[in-house]
């Protein structure tokens, strides 16, 4: 007598190894978007054709070869400065005299402000020449950036240092001595070209800088918003 065959047991306990399994509930909730919106590079592959913050610019080499363009173009507008420096600023009237037959020089008008006058007319000239170059840097390059303002900063104070130096070599000889035995005593004659207050060798890289930013500021480009692909994560959906 044979004992009784064990049926086999129901396809319900089977093992659960190789078996299908159902989705998990929230997968299930969520749906097949969710979970390409959540797949690892996703969102990297989504902005890698213009960043978060709008297109990319042309580089940082191609940024540090305009600035230094810039920068040299800028300095060389120093000459035209120092040209009308020398021709605009007021002269500094001198007399020569003798005491004890030695040459002494001393102001013709010990009250008056030409010198005074000698330093505004640099500044002026100085402040406009910022806003011009700032305003010719922004027309031809519109979307700026940090090495564009540091070159336009670093041109406009070679220029205000080459305006200067071009200035005084342009004016009456430095010798006034010298000048004053040439023309005679007691004759007038123009003082050296001379910048007193050596604070407006600022004036350009401050204008510049600070119209540049202005400009940037009121119509340089706009960067768009970040968009968002059409697999983000939307929220469960409602019950």
């Amino acid at each position: 007598m044979t004992a009784p065959l064990t049926p086999p047991p129901p396809p319900h306990e089977r093992s659960a190894q190789g078996a299908w399994q159902p989705p998990d509930a929230k997968s299930a909730a969520y749906g097949p978007q969710t979970q390409e919106a959540h797949a690892p590079g996703s969102q990297h592959a989504e902005y890698a054709g213009h960043g978060w913050y709008g297109q990319d610019g042309p580089g940082m080499k191609t940024e540090v070869r305009e600035a230094a363009v810039i920068s040299v173009a800028v300095a060389l507008g120093g000459v035209l400065l120092g040209v009308l420096w020398w021709w605009l600023a007021p002269h500094v009237p001198l007399v020569g005299a003798v005491v004890n037959g030695d040459w002494v020089v001393y102001l013709k008008d010990t009250e008056g402000e030409q010198a005074i006058g000698v330093d505004g007319t640099f500044t002026l000239l100085a402040l406009g020449f910022g806003v011009v170059s700032a305003l010719v840097v922004f027309l031809l390059r519109r979307r700026g950036g940090v090495p564009l303002v540091v070159g336009l900063a670093v041109g406009g104070l070679l220029g205000a240092l080459l305006a200067w130096r071009v200035g005084v070599w342009l004016g009456p000889g430095e010798d006034v001595v010298a000048r004053a035995r040439e023309v005679g005593k007691g004759v007038t004659f123009s003082a050296p070209l001379k910048l007193g207050a050596k604070g407006a060798l600022l004036a350009w890289p401050l204008a510049a800088l600070v119209f540049h930013l202005g400009l940037t500021a009121l119509f340089g480009p706009r960067d768009p918003e970040p968009e968002f692909g059409d697999g983000a994560y939307q929220g469960p959906p409602a019950a």
